[in-house]
C-alpha cells in the first residue's frame, strides 16, 4: 500500500498559484507570480529537500509536468540543483492530463481519464510515497476523493488576496493533526499535517 503526500507552497491567505515566477501560471490574469522567491533561503531549501528526498513516485498535473519537463532534465551536472534534478528525473512520474498521451521526460506515465480511480489503483500498489508537487487541480481532485495521507505546507508571510488556493471553496471538510512545524529565518512556517476524518464541533454557549 502506497501513501500520498501533497507538498505545497502557500501564502498566508492560502494562495498556491505561481509561486516560482511570473510566467508559471497566468490563469485568471494572476499578477503575483514569483511571490515565494524573496522568502526562500538555504534553511527552507533543506526542509523541502528532506520532504522530497525519497519519493516512490510523483503525481503531477499537465501544467506542472510541462514546467518540470522543460527545466529539470536540462540542469547541468555541476549545478547546486543537480541532486534535486537527479531525484526528479529518475523518479517515476504519473501525469493527469486529457491533452497529452505521452511524454519525452524519462520515467513518465500518463494516467487514464478517470484520475481518482487510477490514483487509487496506484495507492493499492507497493510504490512507497507518492508526492503531489504543485498541480493544484489534481491536488483538489485527490482531496475530494480522500486519497491524501499527508499535507506538507510551507506557509509564507505574504497576503495576495487573489489566486488559486489549495483548499478552495467546496473542499471536503476535514480535521487535521499537526505532526511537526518549523519556522525559517525568513518567517516561513513549514508544517506537516495528517487528515483525521470529518471535523468535530462544539459550542462555547452557556
Amino acid at each position: 500500500m502506497s501513501t500520498i503526500a501533497i507538498n505545497t507552497f502557500l501564502t498566508l491567505d492560502g494562495v498556491a498559484q505561481a509561486p516560482g515566477g511570473p510566467g508559471e501560471d497566468r490563469e485568471g490574469e494572476f499578477p503575483h507570480g514569483g511571490w515565494q522567491v524573496p522568502y526562500f533561503s538555504d534553511q527552507l531549501g533543506e526542509i523541502v529537500g528532506e520532504w522530497h528526498a525519497n519519493p516512490g513516485g510523483l503525481l503531477l498535473g499537465r501544467r506542472t509536468h510541462d514546467i518540470f519537463a522543460g527545466y529539470w532534465p536540462n540542469i547541468p551536472a555541476d549545478s547546486d540543483s543537480a541532486p534535486m534534478a537527479k531525484i526528479l528525473n529518475e523518479t517515476r512520474k504519473y501525469v493527469a492530463s486529457r491533452t497529452i498521451t505521452s511524454s519525452d521526460w524519462e520515467n513518465t506515465t500518463i494516467l487514464d481519464d478517470d484520475v481518482p480511480a487510477a490514483v487509487a489503483e496506484l495507492k493499492r500498489q507497493d510504490l512507497g510515497e507518492l508526492q503531489v508537487l504543485g498541480s493544484l487541480d489534481l491536488a483538489q481532485t485527490l482531496i475530494r476523493h480522500n486519497l491524501i495521507d499527508e499535507f506538507r505546507l510551507t506557509i509564507f508571510p505574504v497576503v495576495l488576496g487573489t489566486g488559486k488556493k489549495l483548499f478552495a471553496d467546496g473542499t471536503t471538510p476535514s480535521g487535521l493533526q499537526l505532526v511537526s512545524s518549523r519556522t525559517t529565518d525568513r518567517g516561513v512556517v513549514a508544517c506537516v499535517y495528517r487528515p483525521t476524518g470529518a471535523p468535530t464541533y462544539g459550542s462555547y454557549g452557556i
